[in-house]
């Protein structure tokens, strides 16, 4: 049973929680969201979470559409860095692209 419990805290440590202004919430591998300077330091800082407890970054000035493409921005960087193969353009629709740079600039991405 105890073993069990482990395991748990141990998946639990290895991902972090993301949730938008309107509260949507964005559940990705914790080395994926250290791709972001910000948000690697917010995790470093000192919590009362309990290590079964899954880490949780509140972004109250991030709207869920602009979220949801950097935690894809995540993916893609962790996916290509140091990739020998040919990188793909990561995709940016112009509706919000001034959205995600405001945001890429506040998250150090």
């Amino acid at each position: 049973m105890a073993e069990a419990e482990d395991q748990g805290n141990s998946v639990s440590a290895d991902f972090v929680k993301l949730v938008s202004n309107d509260e949507h919430e964005f559940i990705l591998k914790r080395s994926h969201a250290l791709t972001s300077g910000t948000i690697k330091a917010m995790l470093s800082y000192p919590t009362s979470f309990k290590n079964k407890e899954m880490s949780k970054v509140q972004f109250r000035e991030i709207p869920s559409h602009v979220l949801c493409k950097v935690c894809m921005y995540f993916a893609y960087k962790n996916r290509y860095t140091n990739s020998t193969s040919e990188i793909p353009e990561f995709p940016i629709e112009p509706e919000i692209a001034l959205e995600l740079l405001m945001a890429a600039n506040f998250l150090d991405c």
